[in-house]
């Protein structure tokens, strides 16, 4: 578990990507098996390290255990500058197979529009109604582009 206060030293000059990947593996870091995601603007800081800087649609989901403290972070479907192929059934694989008790579903908007679109709101209602018969919530679904919006703190959920 990373102090509050650590140093880090890099071998030479970092790209802003490479910048963002190492901030990301730091609140991986802080996330996974440690602190909980409590709040929408923890998850939504999380996942703008992730997922801001990609060029394509990436959905992804995390993890968690009953505690809300992350289990994996994992990037499951890929798609074009404007859309990614999602399938229920593959989250519902990941969630039994890291046996998880709660998920956060994310996703990107390259364009950095963050405004949801009818297919992301169809999509989070099918991931929900296929969790709900394991009792598996889905927490939240953010989207990230310039700006971050959580589905929960729009009362999309």
């Amino acid at each position: 578990m990373h102090e509050q206060n650590a140093e880090y030293v890099t071998n030479g000059p970092m790209t802003e990507v490479d910048v963002l990947n190492k901030a990301s593996e730091i609140l991986e870091t802080k996330f996974l098996k440690g602190e909980g995601f409590t709040s929408p603007s923890a998850a939504k800081d999380f996942l703008r390290y992730k997922l801001a800087h990609q060029k394509r649609e990436v959905f992804a989901i995390l993890l968690m255990d009953s505690q809300h403290r992350l289990i994996e972070y994992k990037e499951l479907f890929f798609g074009t500058i404007n859309a990614a192929p999602v399938y229920p059934r593959e989250v519902m694989k990941e969630v039994l197979q890291q046996n998880a008790a709660a998920v956060i579903l994310a996703h990107n908007h390259p364009s950095g529009v963050t405004e949801p679109s009818v297919a992301d709101k169809r999509v989070t209602t099918r991931i929900k109604d296929a969790l709900n018969h394991i009792d598996v919530p889905v927490l939240d679904h953010i989207v990230v582009g310039q700006d971050t919006v959580s589905f929960a703190e729009r009362g999309l959920l």
